[in-house]
């Protein structure tokens, strides 16, 4: 683990902090500060994980903060799940400080959380059973910036297993529709993120969407092509009016059914 941050250590430091917050996009997350419950991360995360850091060297109440200021909590729902949370106010996937020179790769600092996913689940969980995901402005319950880390559902993983070699460099719509919606995906290489940002991935490839960064929804799914490691990258559009609300966390499982062995 990188020595640059020093993150809470033990089993029993989790579980304390995943009882103190939660975010859940159809539900209403804990607020131990008062005031808007849509405020509720950035009063844990702005006001206390990054100025304990500063200060004190510790991320509590958060499991680390990473140098470009990304912290990753675990939240309330599910037994792995955990949010990748800047540390300075960022709204959420509209905000054009994402795609600003020069910005952190969130992303990668999401990625990188798998190892406290992996502690929860008592094991090394494979690149093509994680996740992350952020949801569009109509999907989401906070205004502090997060995306998801966690397992991906078993049949979300089963589709892009049989659709992986259809997937290409370029934005497409994807063959099947996931959990009910349609969505665009790219394939991009790497073991990791850090080369590929897909804020800034979707608002090169796809006019519309930097047009308007608020309605799109990012999910991104570790893979391993014939080439070497990768992800493929999805994206959706929210459109309301069609009970589609822009909320690609309902391609991970809070339950981490992928994991567990076939009945």
């Amino acid at each position: 683990m990188d020595m640059r941050f020093r993150p809470v250590a033990g089993l029993a430091a989790l579980l304390a902090i995943a009882a103190l917050v939660g975010c859940h996009a159809q539900g209403a997350p804990a607020d131990p500060g008062g005031g808007s419950k849509r405020d509720a991360l950035w009063r844990i995360v702005g006001e206390q994980c990054g100025p304990d850091q500063a200060q004190h060297g510790s991320p509590a109440p958060c499991l680390v903060v990473y140098p470009d200021g990304g912290a990753v909590l675990k939240d309330k729902h599910g037994a792995t799940e955990m949010l990748l949370i800047p540390t300075t106010k960022i709204t959420g996937i509209e905000s054009p400080a994402l795609l600003a020179p020069g910005a952190p790769n969130y992303f990668q600092d999401a990625w990188a959380a798998q190892s406290f996913v992996d502690h929860l689940a008592g094991q090394t969980i494979p690149r093509e059973d994680l996740g992350l995901a952020i949801n569009s402005e109509d999907g989401r319950s906070q205004d502090q910036l997060h995306i998801h880390v966690d397992c991906v559902m078993p049949d979300v993983k089963q589709t892009l297993t049989a659709h992986l070699a259809e997937v290409g460099d370029k934005w497409a719509p994807f063959a099947e529709a996931l959990e009910g919606h349609r969505y665009e995906a790219m394939r991009v290489a790497g073991a990791d993120l850090a080369a590929n940002n897909p804020f800034r991935l979707l608002a090169d490839g796809d006019p519309a969407a930097k047009t308007d960064m608020g309605v799109e929804t990012i999910v991104v799914v570790g893979e391993t092509f014939p080439s070497g490691p990768g992800f493929v990258l999805l994206a959706d559009r929210a459109d309301p009016a069609s009970g589609d609300m822009g909320s690609g966390e309902t391609l991970l499982d809070h339950d981490c059914q992928v994991l567990k062995p076939p009945a």
